[in-house]
């Protein structure tokens, strides 16, 4: 029974590895803020890193004068996936 059990301890360890190996490299905050600010130059006034739409981002309100500039960044490729202006009233 030891022997099955190490085994299948070892299946499972082997697969998840493979699983970890597999999945994307994630970008820091540093990099998806700088990514952020040359899509939008101006001041970050909020940044967060949440999951929307079924996916990890890091979302970036830069203010540019008297609006606010929204970035989403994805967070395992680098690509902008939301680019949005909103006036500062009205910051959700």
């Amino acid at each position: 029974m030891k022997v099955i059990s190490t085994a299948l301890a070892s299946v499972i360890l082997a697969g998840l590895a493979t699983a970890i190996a597999a999945a994307p490299a994630k970008i820091g905050m540093a990099r998806a803020r700088a990514i952020a600010i040359n899509a939008a130059p101006g001041k970050v006034v909020d940044a967060e890193y949440e999951k929307e739409g079924g996916g990890w981002r890091y979302s970036f309100d830069i203010r540019q004068g008297s609006r606010i500039h929204e970035i989403g960044v994805d967070a395992f490729t680098g690509k902008i996936v939301e680019d949005k202006f909103e006036a500062l009233n009205s910051r959700d």
